[in-house]
């Protein structure tokens, strides 16, 4: 009978005490570790979502502007955010966004009301048909009442024949906050008796999603522009203005007024009174109808829908950071001197001119008596203490061409009246396109994607894998 061997026994029994204590020691340190995830997690969980998500969307459609933040931080009263929405119906998109007011400031509460649960809580708001994921700001006595429709906003395609859909809800929640705290509005002044166009329907709603109140008046039958006016607007104007009208509005300018004028050429006469307060300031009217030679410059095969160059500014820099081009139809011409108090907004290409017939060109073909470019298309004009900003054509703000610009139309002309009104915080906030975004590549890079991925990249892995093992049996070979 074999003797068992006593050293060897003790040697393993010490090997299994070291794995039991080994073992203790990782189930310890698994807990502990489990212990500080558990409560990292509940310390995230407790912040605020703007330090938690981030917005990765092609439209950053969870991202708040810097508009939105100046109106924000500006308030001095309390702001509540009615949330009408079913239980189990609530956006996600929308409900990202409110979180994202309620963490900008502490003067910011969102209440999310059941209709099921108060069914008539709406309808001291508004008479509407309230649907889920609608929305009602309110502040004191003041409220607001926006309707899912203008949250998500649905627009024909002109290009298409088919709609598109755009989120909106931070400039109608910004909007809704800035008129629940805000005790007088601007005044937009629109000047009438000359034949001017109404304003289009797109631009006036803008208009009025800022927060600016228009009132139509007449030079004809008073003294000067009323005080209260903050800028006053003329828009496509059919016939000339009187030399004491004319003489008013300088007044009104040197003192310190804002002036926006929309006004091209015109099909018969001329607006040369009105042409001169441009001249006063160094600039000058070229009359006619500018039409571009360089095809990256005008819309289609229209040479007189003129896709303008933007030059830096308060009230461009919002578009050309994003891309965005400005289409002016049926333009005049306008050339600043160097001495003169007047900056270029939009200008030409160097190949346009301008055609001496206006309405009645027949042909795009340069001829005689034709002016050369370069053209101004829009100038912003420091006039004595006021400003006066200046678009050369009557039609840009037309609803169609503001399609066709994608909206930057409308929000050109919009940034100008905040800069006039001195309310550079409802500069345009654009809604955001909800529209997919496809990935064109050519048929040559499609064939290459196809052979990395179907042959190069699998083969890659096969391989690896392979050497992988043969490497590892190799050493365990080695080892024994």
């Amino acid at each position: 009978m074999n003797k068992p061997d006593l050293q060897k026994l003790l040697h393993q029994t010490e090997q299994n005490r070291s794995a039991f204590r080994g073992g203790g020691y990782a189930v310890a340190l698994t807990a502990v570790v489990l212990a500080i995830l558990i409560v990292v997690n509940l310390f995230v969980s407790a912040l605020p979502s703007t330090y938690t998500q981030y917005d990765i969307s092609a439209s950053k459609l969870y991202s708040i502007t810097s508009n939105t933040k100046v109106v924000v931080n500006a308030l001095q009263q309390d702001v509540t955010i009615y949330w009408i929405v079913q239980s189990g119906e609530e956006d996600d998109v929308i409900e990202k966004l409110l979180d994202k007011y309620d963490s900008l400031s502490d003067r910011i509460s969102v209440v999310k009301k059941n209709p099921d649960v108060y069914p008539t809580f709406a309808q001291q708001y508004t008479d509407e048909t309230v649907m889920n994921n609608s929305l009602i700001v309110e502040s004191g006595e003041r409220s607001r009442y926006i309707p899912y429709d203008d949250i998500y906003v649905v627009e024909e395609d002109v290009y298409s024949y088919s709609y598109n859909v755009s989120f909106d809800g931070e400039g109608a929640i910004t909007s809704a906050i800035d008129y629940v705290v805000s005790e007088e509005f601007p005044q937009l002044y629109l000047l009438e008796g000359h034949g001017e166009s109404e304003l289009p329907t797109t631009f006036a709603e803008q208009v009025e999603k800022e927060n600016v109140e228009t009132t139509s008046f007449s030079l004809l039958t008073s003294d000067g522009v009323p005080e209260e006016a903050d800028c006053v607007m003329i828009y496509a104007p059919e016939s000339d203005i009187s030399e004491e009208e004319k003489e008013m509005l300088q007044d009104y300018l040197e003192g310190g007024g804002s002036l926006f004028v929309a006004a091209g050429p015109l099909e018969e006469g001329s607006l040369t009174n009105l042409y001169s307060l441009l001249s006063d300031y160094g600039v000058t009217a070229t009359e006619g109808v500018v039409v571009e030679e360089d095809r990256d410059h005008y819309l289609f095969q229209w040479p007189f829908v003129l896709a303008a160059d933007m030059a830096s500014s308060d009230i461009t820099d919002p578009l050309i950071e994003e891309n965005y081009q400005v289409l002016l139809p049926i333009a005049m011409g306008l050339t600043v001197e160097d001495s003169s108090s007047a900056t270029a907004l939009l200008t030409t290409s160097d190949t346009a001119f301008s055609k001496a017939d206006g309405y009645a060109l027949t042909t795009y073909e340069k001829e005689e008596g034709d002016t050369d470019g370069p053209f101004a298309l829009a100038v912003s004009v420091e006039a004595g203490e006021g400003q006066m900003i200046w678009f050369s054509s009557s039609d840009f703000l037309e609803n169609n061409y503001n399609a066709y610009s994608s909206g930057a139309n409308g929000d050109l002309a919009m940034n100008a009246v905040a800069s006039l009104i001195g309310e550079t915080d409802s500069m345009a906030i654009r809604s955001k396109s909800l529209n997919y975004n496809y990935l064109s590549i050519t048929e040559s890079a499609a064939s290459t994607l196809k052979v990395l991925m179907i042959g190069v990249f699998p083969l890659a892995y096969l391989g690896l894998g392979i050497y992988l093992v043969v490497r590892r049996r190799r050493l365990q070979h080695e080892a024994v």
